[in-house]
């Protein structure tokens, strides 16, 4: 699996600080904290039919990852809903579009890890593409990585920063292993998620997920929990270990940028028949209904 380039995104423009710009031309200072330590945090947001699905959701979780890094200054859901409706205009878009956005604590006086060096700030960028569903519907195939998902009292997974060298470490073994992705564990051995997104399993009817202890509070997860309650599907976050990968019925993973994709493999092992699964196919539809529906205006 790997994503390929669109040419309808070849001259896209992407928001800077509030200034539109050219791809080839778009920069930022290597002073920038994201540049200096990654010390940035982010969101991935999809675009239906010009509505964003579950914005607010996404934007309270930004702001509290902000907070939890201390940033002295931080965006209100206003104005980033403003800066996020101006990049969309300037690109014409209003469909099949992903969104990125990535808030820094801003640009420091002299290279540093201080965050007393920041003073100016923060650095908010928008970038929007053209981006169908990442995943392939048919079934993904996973290895389980040998970089483990740190605990809270190391690096809190709250905190949706873009310190992803765990992900990129686990996604080269996956790379290297000839999956699609990678599955990742917590120290304890436990199912944390995969190197970018929450995992599912279903066993004997019950849909089954990790606490969000080694991974964040996913907006996608979440969703999927409320449409089990709503639609009376059992269904419970639990500590899962590989035995209960190995032997579920099904499994699938979530996430913005691929919505819900089923796996067929894990360590070479096939999970449930190999094929997309009727609870994951049922969710999957519940998902699309709910997406088309529901969301914040952006586009007229």
């Amino acid at each position: 699996m790997l994503q390929q380039f669109n040419e309808a995104n070849r001259d896209i423009v992407i928001n800077i600080n509030g200034e539109l710009v050219h791809r080839d031309k778009a920069g930022i200072s290597p002073f920038d904290s994201v540049v200096q330590g990654g010390d940035a945090v982010w969101e991935g947001l999809r675009l239906y039919d010009g509505r964003i699905f579950k914005l607010t959701e996404h934007l309270d979780r930004l702001r509290s990852s902000a907070q939890a890094l201390a940033f002295a200054q931080i965006p209100s859901h206003d104005d980033l809903i403003a800066e996020i409706r101006k990049t969309l205009a300037a690109n014409s878009m209003r469909d099949g579009v992903h969104i990125r956005l990535t808030l820094s604590r801003g640009v420091k006086i002299t290279s540093g890890m201080d965050p007393r060096l920041n003073q100016a700030g923060p650095t908010l960028i928008v970038l929007a593409e053209y981006k169908t569903p990442v995943y392939d519907k048919s079934g993904l195939r996973l290895v389980t990585s040998s970089v483990r998902r740190f605990p809270p009292d190391c690096m809190d997974p709250k905190i949706h920063s873009n310190n992803l060298v765990q992900s990129i470490l686990a996604k080269i073994e996956a790379n290297v292993a000839g999956a699609d992705d990678a599955l990742m564990l917590d120290v304890r051995g436990f199912v944390a998620e995969t190197n970018a997104t929450h995992v599912f399993v279903v066993d004997r009817g019950m849909v089954r997920t990790s606490r969000p202890v080694a991974c964040p509070e996913g907006i996608t997860r979440a969703t999927v929990l409320e449409l089990c309650r709503s639609h009376d599907i059992p269904h419970e976050e639990t500590d899962l270990s590989l035995t209960e990968v190995y032997r579920a019925d099904e499994m699938f993973c979530t996430g913005t940028m691929g919505e819900l994709a089923p796996v067929v493999e894990v360590d070479g092992r096939t999970i449930g028949s190999g094929k997309t699964g009727p609870m994951t196919i049922r969710l999957s539809e519940a998902f699309g209904t709910l997406t088309q529906a529901e969301g914040v205006r952006v586009v007229e």
